[in-house]
């Protein structure tokens, strides 16, 4: 298979990236998943990915792109988890950035981020003693970062995320998370993380939504449709 159809996906072990993993080597990528814990490694290897053991926490800029030399696309899919407000930021966001120079270091163009709905203004509407204001935060400002670079860039803001199987249809919310001017009830801003799968395979195999943000949330709207 040539280096021209590989993705490397940052986050290996989270369940969205364990879901997207076999459905882009079914598309005919080969995948590299990072991942900090190498007894994770056969858990990886089973999705039909290559396990990079590589702590995005810790590398530098430099180490991140020898990973990412020669990739179709970078997929930051990695998380802190929350609970630790250090942990948040070096991970969701510095560690992104870092991720986002090394992709122009090794010359790799599309970068696809997984935010979410609201990471554009919920960090004005929170009170920062909030305990979800530093990933808000953290996000917000990667997705920033993100906005003012060369790579062609797709930002991913699904809504809450939930176990269910993908449906493969979605809704496109506006910039704030909105439908029509409106928030949505809490039952119709979800979103399946196997529908985040399948719209991560999508936009790395079609370059659709190349230099924009595409929040979306479960829907009757087939993702090939919604996001072109």
């Amino acid at each position: 298979m040539s280096e021209e159809r590989r993705v490397v996906l940052i986050g290996g072990h989270g369940k969205i990236a364990l879901l997207a993993a076999p459905k882009l080597v079914e598309r005919g990528f080969a995948v590299d998943s990072l991942i900090r814990n190498p007894e994770h490694s056969p858990e990886i290897s089973a999705t039909g990915a290559h396990p990079v053991v590589l702590d995005i926490e810790n590398a530098d800029a430099g180490q991140l792109a020898e990973a990412f030399k020669g990739a179709h696309a970078i997929v930051f899919s990695a998380g802190a988890g929350g609970g630790n407000e250090e942990r948040t930021r070096a991970v969701d966001f510095e560690a992104a950035v870092r991720s986002m120079e090394a992709a122009k270091q090794a010359g790799v163009e599309r970068y696809v981020m997984v935010s979410y709905s609201r990471a554009l203004v919920d960090v004005d509407r929170l009170d920062p003693e909030n305990s979800f204001y530093t990933y808000a935060k953290a996000k917000h400002d990667a997705d920033a970062v993100l906005r003012e670079t060369e790579l062609n860039y797709t930002i991913l803001g699904p809504g809450a995320l939930t176990l269910e199987p993908a449906s493969k249809t979605i809704v496109i919310a506006d910039e704030t998370g909105n439908i029509e001017g409106q928030a949505p009830a809490p039952e119709a801003g979800k979103v399946s993380r196997e529908n985040v799968a399948e719209v991560i395979v999508h936009v790395v195999e079609t370059e659709a939504a190349v230099r924009s943000t595409v929040n979306f949330y479960n829907g009757s709207t087939p993702i090939a449709e919604a996001i072109s």
